[in-house]
C-alpha cells in the first residue's frame, strides 16, 4: 500500500537509466496498487518493464464491493498478479484454497499467477518450513499450472522485518525442495516454472542471492519505491 501519482516519477527514473542488456537479459515487473496500473502500463511502453496486480479477487465480476478482479486488472494493462503474499494471508486470512482460486482466475484473465508461499517463524522453529511450504505448494498451485502462466515466490516470513536474515544455505535448500516438489507434480513444466525469492532483498546482497542454483528471480519488497535500489538489484542479475 504504498504510491500515488506522483510515484510515477520513480518509474520514469527506473526507464529512462535502465541498462540496455536488461531488455534482453531478463523480464522486469512493477506491481503498483490498483489505482496506479492504468497509468503506469501506458508509461512503460517501448520499455522493458512490465505491470502486474497485488492481488485480485477469485471471481471475474459481481457484488463484491471493494474487490479488484483479474479481469479489471488484465483491462487495465497488467500482465500479470500476485497472490497469496505473505501479507495477505496474515492480514487477511487467505487460505491456500482462497489463493489456487485467484490463481485459477488469473488465468482464466490470461495473467501471470504470482504465487506467494513462505513459512513463519514458529514454523521454522519446530522443523516444519519444508513441510508447510510444501502443502501450500500441493494447495496454492492449480493442477493445470505451466511455466508460462505461473510463477511461485519463495518469502521466508520469519525473515521479513523481523532482523533475522535467510542465510544462502537456508535459501538453497527450499529452492531446491521447491523445485523438486513442482517437478514432482508438473514435470517439464515444473522444471521449468520460474521460483522467485523474496526476503528482503536489496542492492547489497542481490548479486549473491541470485547467485544460488533454483534461484530465478527476485520478489522485491521495498527497495522497489525507489527507482534507484531497485536498479541497483537489475544491475546485480545482469
Amino acid at each position: 500500500m504504498n504510491g500515488v501519482r506522483a510515484s510515477a516519477s520513480e518509474l520514469r527514473m527506473l526507464i529512462e537509466d535502465m541498462d540496455s542488456a536488461a531488455d534482453a537479459r531478463m523480464d522486469i515487473m512493477v506491481c503498483p496498487p490498483a489505482t496506479l496500473v492504468h497509468e503506469f502500463s501506458r508509461l512503460v511502453k517501448g520499455s522493458p518493464v512490465r505491470i502486474g496486480g497485488q492481488d485480485c479477487h477469485m471471481s471475474a465480476f459481481g457484488a463484491h464491493t471493494g474487490d479488484i478482479s483479474a479481469d479489471m486488472l488484465c483491462d487495465a494493462g497488467a500482465g500479470a498478479v500476485i497472490v497469496g503474499h505473505s501479507e495477505r494471508r496474515a492480514n487477511h486470512g487467505e487460505t491456500d484454497e482462497m489463493v489456487r482460486s485467484k490463481a485459477e482466475a488469473a488465468h482464466r484473465a490470461r495473467l501471470t499467477a504470482i504465487i506467494c508461499v513462505g513459512e513463519t517463524l514458529e514454523e521454522r522453529e519446530v522443523n516444519r518450513a519444508e513441510e508447510v511450504v510444501s502443502a501450500q505448494i500441493d494447495a496454492s498451485v492449480p493442477g493445470n499450472a505451466t511455466a508460462a502462466n505461473t510463477v511461485i515466490a519463495y518469502e521466508p516470513v520469519w525473515a521479513i522485518g523481523t532482523g533475522k536474515s535467510a542465510t544462502a544455505d537456508d535459501i538453497a535448500a527450499m529452492h531446491a525442495m521447491i523445485r523438486s516438489r513442482l517437478k514432482t507434480r508438473f514435470g517439464p513444466d515444473g522444471d521449468g516454472m520460474r521460483v522467485l525469492y523474496g526476503g528482503s532483498v536489496k542492492p547489497g546482497n542481490a548479486a549473491e542471492i541470485l547467485a544460488i542454483e533454483n534461484v530465478d528471480g527476485a520478489l522485491v519488497g521495498g527497495a522497489s519505491l525507489k527507482a534507484e535500489d531497485f536498479l541497483g538489484i537489475i544491475k546485480a542479475a545482469l
